[in-house]
C-alpha cells in the first residue's frame, strides 16, 4: 500500500509551498477563487502536495482548501456502483460447456487507496470480476451450478472482497443472472427429465394396483364368511346398473336358489 504522508517535501519543497502561500495572499482578492473548492455529500477530495499525499484522510464533503500553485486533487465517488459481468464461455468440473452472466455491487470504502495503489480501480474491479467468475465456476459440476447460484455468489463476493481490500473497494454484492446450456443438452436433459417422470408414474401405478390388490383379497375374505353379504352386494350392484338409461342388466342367481327349483 502507498506510504501515505511519510518523508519530507525537502527544502525545496518548502520553498515553493511558501512562495506559493505568498502569492496567494498577496493576490488575496483573486486567488481565493482558485483556493476553494466543493466536493458533494458522496465524494471525496485526495489531494496532492508537489505530488505527495496531504493527510492520511481525504477532505469533504463541503469546502476545503488548496494551494493553486503546488497542489492538485482527485474526487472519488462513494456510491455503490453496479456493472454486468459481459457472458462467459465457461467449461464445468464435469466437462459441460455453459455460458454464465452476472452483476456486482462495489463502492470505494477508502479513497485514498483507490487512488494510490490502483490506477484504475473500477476498471480493474471488473476486469478482476470476470477472472474470478470463471475460476470459481470451473471447480462446479453442472448440479451445482444450477442448483446453488447462492453459494456460488457468496463465494465469489468474499474472493473479489480479499482481492480489492488492498484497493480500497468494497465488493458488497455478487449475483449470477443467467446460466445459459447448448440447445442439445437441454434436449438430453428435457428428455431425461420425462423418461424420469414415466418411471415414477409407472411405479405409482403398480403401488396403486398392488394396493387395490390387497384391498380386494381382502374384501373377497369378509365376504366369504357370510354368504349373504355377496347378497347385499350384489344388490348394491344393481341398483348402481340401474341408475344409467338403456342398460342391458344381467343378474347372476346363487346355484342353492337354482338348485331348489330343480328339485321340484
Amino acid at each position: 500500500q502507498a506510504d501515505v504522508g511519510s518523508g519530507s517535501l525537502g527544502c525545496c519543497g518548502w520553498l515553493i509551498v511558501i512562495l506559493s502561500g505568498l502569492f496567494v495572499f498577496s493576490l488575496f482578492p483573486f486567488t481565493i477563487w482558485f483556493c476553494i473548492k466543493i466536493v458533494q455529500e458522496y465524494e471525496r477530495a485526495v489531494i496532492f502536495r508537489l505530488g505527495r499525499i496531504t493527510d492520511r484522510k481525504a477532505k469533504g464533503p463541503g469546502i476545503f482548501f488548496v494551494l493553486p500553485c503546488t497542489d492538485s486533487f482527485v474526487k472519488v465517488d462513494l456510491r455503490t456502483v453496479s456493472f454486468d459481468i459481459p457472458p462467459q464461455e465457461i467449461l464445468t468440473k464435469d466437462s459441460v460447456t455453459v455460458c454464465v452472466d452476472g452483476v456486482v455491487y462495489f463502492r470505494v470504502s477508502d479513497p485514498i487507496s483507490s487512488v494510490a495503489n490502483v490506477s484504475n480501480a473500477d476498471f480493474s474491479t471488473r476486469l478482476l470480476a470476470q477472472t474470478t467468475l470463471r475460476n470459481v465456476l470451473g471447480t462446479k459440476n453442472l448440479a451445482e451450478l444450477l442448483s446453488d447460484r447462492e453459494g456460488i455468489s457468496h463465494s465469489m463476493q468474499a474472493s473479489l472482497d480479499e482481492a480489492t481490500d488492498p484497493w480500497g473497494i468494497k465488493v458488497e454484492r455478487v449475483e449470477i443472472k443467467d446460466v445459459k446450456l447448448p440447445h442439445q443438452l437441454q434436449r438430453a436433459m428435457a428428455a431425461e427429465a420425462e423418461a424420469t417422470r414415466e418411471a415414477r408414474a409407472k411405479v405409482i401405478a403398480a403401488e396403486g394396483e398392488m394396493n387395490a390388490s390387497r384391498a380386494l383379497k381382502e374384501a373377497s375374505l369378509v365376504i366369504a364368511e357370510s354368504p349373504s353379504g355377496l347378497q347385499l352386494r350384489y344388490l348394491q350392484t344393481l341398483t348402481t346398473i340401474a341408475a344409467e338409461k338403456n342398460s342391458t342388466i344381467i343378474f347372476p342367481l346363487p346355484m342353492d336358489v337354482i338348485s331348489h327349483f330343480m328339485k321340484k
